[in-house]
């Protein structure tokens, strides 16, 4: 039977508790570390992760192409190569096999 411990947090320093329930989840799930981040850390960090994904999506760089298919413009987030063809959403999602 787990017990709890109390663990430091690496970000803020603050000591926190790590109980047996806790601790039999994380082991349910295969976890094999325990938590290096008190709760509060821990979900600050998941928010950060969370807005800057969005952010960095909306902040690629988008390339002008020439859809393949129905010759429109359009931009894609990726440099295209010149050896396969580039399709507008529109045709792309109409025959996924290309």
């Amino acid at each position: 039977m787990s017990q709890d411990k109390t663990l430091t947090c690496r970000d803020c320093g603050a000591d926190f508790v790590f109980t047996a329930s806790e601790q039999d989840f994380f082991a349910e799930k295969g976890f094999t570390n325990e938590p290096g981040r008190c709760p509060s850390c821990r979900s600050a960090r998941k928010q950060q992760n969370n807005r800057g994904g969005r952010d960095s999506y909306q902040q690629r760089e988008m390339h002008d192409v020439t859809c393949a298919a129905c010759g429109v413009q359009t931009q894609v987030p990726f440099r295209p190569s010149s050896d396969r063809p580039v399709y507008c959403r529109d045709c792309f999602s109409q025959n996924k096999r290309y």
